[in-house]
C-alpha cells in the first residue's frame, strides 16, 4: 500500500487511457471477429462486412480534427465521458439492431450503428495524446504513447479468444453484447477520477507538478488561427500522410488477418481465437518496446534522427515480413509471421505520436487529430481493397498492397524534421 501511495498520479490517469485505448478496439473488432457468424445469420456478404468496417472508419476519421479540437476546449474529462455513453449505446445497438430490422434494414442499421462508434471514439487518441503532453515529462512522452498504443492493442489481442468464445457459449449477440458493462464500469469510474490537467487534481503533489514542463504561456482554448497553423504544418503533414501509408498496413492486419486464418489456413474454433490473439500480442509487444527505443534514441541522436531511426529499419522490414506471411507453408509459420509483422507495424507508434506532440506542444489535442485523420483515411483505402481482393481469393495481392504503402511510409521519414523542445523542459522523472 506504501508504494501505491508512492506512484505518481499521472500513472493512474494514464490506466485510464490505456483502458480506454483498449476497450475502443475491443468494440470496434468485435464485427471483424464475429464476421463469420455474422454473414450466417444475417445472410449478409463478406463485401458487406468491409463495408461496416469502412462505415466506422469514414465517421471516425471525419471527426479526427474537429473532436481534438473540441476536446482541448472542454477537457479530457468532459470529453472522455461522452465518448463512453455515446460508445455504450452503439455497442448495445449492433446486436440489438437486427432483432427489429429485417432483410436489407438490417444492413443499413449496422452501417449507422458503426458510423455512431466511429463517431463516439474519435476523441480517444487525439485526447490521450493530448493528456499525456499535460501528464508527462517531455522525456516520456514516446514512452507513454508506445505503452498507450499497447492498451489498444491488447484490446485487440484478447477479442478473437473473447468473441469466439463467447459466441459459442450464448451467441455472437451475447458475445457483443458482453462488451457493453466493462464500458460502463470504466467511463463511470472516470467521471469520478479523473481531472483535465495535474494542476485541477486534488492528490497531485508539489514533487510531481514539478517535474512536468513549465509552459512560459498558459494554454487557452485552440482558436482558428493555431487550428489553420497545425493543418498547414509541414511536418504534421508528412507525419500524417507516413502514417496514411503505415495505417493501411495496420488495418489490413487489424481487419483481416482474422478472416485470413480461417479462410486462408484454416484455423477454426478456440484455436482460430487463439491463432488470432497472437499477432496483436506481438503487435502490443512491439509498440511498448518502440516508444522506449525512440525515447532513447532521441537522448542520444537527437530529435530529427531519434524518432526516424525506429521507422527507416521497422518499416521495410514490415514489407518483408508480409511477403513471409504469404509464402510459408504451415499455419503457425503464417502466424508468427503475422506477428512479427504486426510487432513491426506498431514498433513506430510513439515516433509518430511524439514527434507530432514536439511540433504541436500545447495544441496536441488538434494535432493529433490532423495525425489520426490521415492514419485512418489509410483505413479506409484499405477496406475496399482488401475486400475486393479477399473475396476474389486474392490474399497474396492484399498482402502485397501493405508491403508497398510500409516502404513508401518509411522512406516519408527522410524529409520529416520535428524542432527540438528547449532544455529548460527537458525535466528528468522524478519518480514512477
Amino acid at each position: 500500500m506504501k508504494y501505491l501511495r508512492q506512484i505518481r498520479i499521472r500513472w493512474w490517469i494514464f490506466a485510464f487511457t490505456f483502458a480506454f485505448a483498449m476497450l475502443s478496439f475491443i468494440q470496434r473488432t468485435s464485427i471483424a471477429v464475429a464476421g463469420e457468424s455474422i454473414i450466417a445469420a444475417l445472410h449478409i456478404t463478406q463485401m458487406q462486412i468491409g463495408l461496416l468496417n469502412a462505415a466506422f472508419l469514414t465517421t471516425y476519421t471525419l471527426m479526427q480534427i474537429p473532436a481534438g479540437a473540441l476536446g482541448e476546449r472542454f477537457g479530457a474529462r468532459r470529453t472522455y465521458m461522452a465518448v463512453g455513453i455515446v460508445g455504450l449505446c452503439a455497442t448495445l445497438a449492433t446486436p440489438l439492431l437486427p432483432i427489429v430490422f429485417n432483410g436489407t434494414a438490417i444492413f443499413v442499421a449496422l452501417l449507422v450503428t458503426q458510423g455512431v462508434l466511429g463517431v463516439s471514439q474519435a476523441p480517444v487518441f487525439p485526447m490521450s495524446a493530448a493528456v499525456i503532453e499535460a501528464w508527462f515529462p517531455v522525456n516520456r512522452w514516446a514512452i507513454a504513447n508506445g505503452f498507450q498504443t499497447s492498451g489498444m492493442l491488447l484490446g485487440g489481442a484478447v477479442t478473437p479468444l473473447l468473441i469466439v468464445g463467447l459466441t459459442q457459449w450464448v451467441g455472437w449477440r451475447g458475445a457483443l453484447l458482453s462488451i457493453a458493462l466493462p464500458v460502463l464500469l470504466i467511463f463511470a469510474a472516470w467521471g469520478w477520477y479523473g481531472r483535465n490537467s495535474p494542476e485541477e487534481h486534488p492528490s497531485v503533489s508539489r514533487e510531481e507538478l514539478d517535474e512536468l514542463p513549465r509552459r512560459t504561456v498558459t494554454a487557452s482554448p485552440i482558436t482558428g488561427r493555431r487550428l489553420a497553423s497545425i493543418l498547414t504544418d509541414r511536418n504534421v503533414l508528412l507525419l500524417s500522410l507516413s502514417y496514411l501509408c503505415m495505417n493501411y498496413t495496420f488495418y489490413l492486419l487489424t481487419f483481416w488477418s482474422f478472416l485470413y486464418l480461417v479462410q486462408v489456413r484454416h484455423f477454426s474454433g478456440i484455436s482460430s481465437g487463439i491463432a488470432g490473439m497472437v499477432p496483436w500480442i506481438g503487435a502490443a509487444v512491439g509498440a511498448a518496446a518502440g516508444g522506449i527505443l525512440s525515447d532513447r534514441a532521441v537522448e542520444r541522436f537527437g530529435c530529427r534522427w531519434g524518432y526516424q531511426i525506429v521507422p527507416l529499419i521497422s518499416l521495410p522490414m514490415v514489407a518483408v515480413l508480409l511477403l513471409v506471411t504469404i509464402s510459408v507453408t504451415t499455419p503457425w509459420s503464417a502466424v508468427l509471421a503475422l506477428a512479427a509483422a504486426f510487432a513491426s507495424v506498431e514498433v513506430n507508434e510513439g515516433a509518430y505520436w511524439a514527434a507530432t506532440m514536439r511540433v504541436a506542444r500545447a495544441d496536441t489535442g488538434a494535432a493529433a487529430g490532423v495525425l489520426n485523420t490521415g492514419g485512418n483515411a489509410g483505413g479506409i483505402l484499405c477496406q475496399p481493397v482488401v475486400a475486393l481482393l479477399s473475396a476474389a481469393g486474392g490474399w497474396e495481392a492484399a498482402f502485397a498492397t501493405g508491403a508497398v504503402l510500409a516502404v513508401i511510409a518509411g522512406v516519408l521519414w527522410l524529409l520529416i524534421d520535428t524542432d527540438p523542445v528547449p532544455e529548460s523542459v527537458m525535466l528528468p522523472d522524478g519518480g514512477p
